[in-house]
């Protein structure tokens, strides 16, 4: 039995995703950056934090240079690194730890999540989207 190839868009996989941060990162000038795009991690991006001191030394750490790997952009900032993670709001660092879970294990930005109020399930896009927002 002879299967046909794949098409274009089959082959095509989406490997950035852009997300808008709950509060956003505010730099040395005052300027507020929230919208960004992460891209999808390789296994080099999970094996090279492993090796830095500051890993070893403080395992929570390791989150902070892997977002720092793999965050491709962040508003006008000319570049994101370790530095730009770590001045991150608690509230930000946590929606990018789950965004970066989101796209990497699960392939997708979709969450499904409960009402507080009715307990009723339903299913919200992480990327772009603004917290509160429908």
């Amino acid at each position: 039995m002879r299967r046909s190839a794949p098409t274009v868009d089959a082959v095509r996989m989406r490997t950035e995703f852009t997300f808008e941060l709950p509060r956003g990162y505010v730099d040395e000038s005052g300027t507020v950056h929230r919208e960004g795009a992460m891209r999808l991690a390789t296994a080099k991006d999970e094996l090279i934090p492993l090796q830095d001191v500051r890993v070893r030394e403080n395992p929570p750490y390791l989150s902070v240079v892997l977002l720092a790997r793999v965050i491709t952009r962040l508003g006008a900032l000319p570049q994101v690194h370790d530095g730009v993670v770590e001045g991150m709001f608690a509230s930000d660092l946590a929606f990018l730890q789950d965004f970066y879970r989101q796209i990497n294990a699960e392939g997708h930005t979709l969450a499904i999540v409960a009402c507080p109020s009715c307990a009723e399930s339903f299913e919200v896009d992480l990327a772009g989207s603004r917290l509160g927002e429908s």
